[in-house]
């Protein structure tokens, strides 16, 4: 079987360069020396360059085998000997900026055929398409009528966008993609099997049944968004469903009809948000977290993972549990509700070794 490489080693570049990039002060050693790519600490070898960002991988710091570190001013005095320290005040940050100019190709799906240019004769494409020049479409692709497609645009093989959606410039459109009734900003990843614009869930619910409300809203993307495999996003019912600039979505997230998420969002896999539900910018929900239809989280708050958010949670929370709640008085019942455990188990045993010293 075939060992292959989907990401080649950079070409050998320069610690200077490197810190140059990552705005980062060569701390001491020789900025002549060469990268020749980026490595884990642990597995790091001539020519890597590494980042510590986590306390729990600094005693690997201290017997890696890397050219070069990049580094907070905390772990300074734990680079070792012969590695030369790169100091900045996000490591992870740094190593972002890094990456993005060594591995070029990593920063957006590329589709299924890597290169190409135009209309692969494999893609079905309407007549009314509007299409501008680099616009890629690879094969087994579908784009409807009366689309629009900008410049630099991918759409990969299998996707389908159909009547009437507009799709800006710089776009990744992934594998087995579906974008119906839907606008989209510029320099948007969607990942392989998103599904968005489909109907939301709207049933008029009945002792006679459950009748259909049509859905005959938008899905509004804004630029800079990436969204991850296989998440959903339901078009509005009765206005548009929303997703802010720059708002970055995990794999397996569902968002519902009439949804609007602000702008620099982070959501996690597998959250669900129902409905109508509000979230202002730069706010951040954690996995396998479930938000009530109709609530309104405030900017900048921040929701634990595997929680339940039932009502409005205040600008700059911090909410966790089931239901949410703020962060310390959830930890406070949290506690108690060990003590109480532990107390009762105490208790019991206790009764148990009295009963046994009786009848003996």
């Amino acid at each position: 079987m075939n060992d292959p490489v989907f990401f080649p080693a950079p070409a050998p570049v320069l610690v200077s360069q490197i810190a140059a990039w990552a705005e980062a002060e060569v701390v001491h050693g020789d900025a002549s020396t060469l990268i020749t790519g980026v490595s884990p600490l642990d597995a790091a070898h001539e020519g890597s360059l590494v980042f510590l960002d986590n306390p729990h991988y600094a005693s690997q710091l201290e017997t890696t085998q890397a050219v070069a570190c990049l580094v907070a001013k905390k772990y300074l005095s734990r680079v070792p000997e012969g590695v030369i320290p790169l100091l900045t005040r996000d490591p992870y940050r740094a190593l972002a900026k890094v990456m993005a100019h060594l591995y070029t190709a990593a920063m957006q799906p590329e589709g299924a055929f890597e290169t190409g240019e135009g209309v692969d004769p494999r893609a079905i494409v309407d007549p009314s398409a509007v299409l501008e020049p680099g616009v890629r479409v690879e094969g087994g692709a579908v784009i409807g009528p009366r689309v629009e497609i900008g410049n630099g645009t991918v759409v990969g093989a299998g996707a389908v966008v159909a009547a009437g959606c507009c799709i800006g410039r710089d776009c990744s459109i992934g594998l087995n993609a579906n974008i119906q009734h839907t606008l989209i900003g510029n320099r948007v990843t969607v990942h392989p099997g998103v599904c968005i614009g489909q109907d939301g869930f709207g049933f008029a619910m009945g002792l006679e049944g459950h009748l259909k409300v049509p859905q005959i809203g938008r899905v509004v993307i804004q630029d800079d968004v990436e969204i991850g495999a296989n998440t959903t996003i339901d078009r509005g019912a009765n206005r548009d469903t929303v997703v802010g600039e720059g708002t970055k979505i995990d794999n397996q997230v569902q968002i519902g009809h009439n949804v609007v998420v602000g702008r620099h969002c982070v959501l996690v896999s597998q959250v669900g948000i129902s409905g109508s539900a509000t979230l202002g910018d730069y706010v951040v929900i954690g996995g396998q977290t479930g938000i009530n239809g109709h609530v309104t989280i405030g900017m900048g708050a921040q929701i634990a993972a595997v929680s339940v958010v039932h009502d409005d949670v205040p600008a700059g929370a911090r909410y966790g549990g089931v239901p949410a709640k703020p962060v310390r008085q959830w930890f406070r019942e949290m506690t108690a509700l060990q003590h109480l455990a532990e107390k009762g188990g105490a208790d019991k045993s206790g009764k148990g070794a009295g009963k046994g010293g009786s009848n003996a």
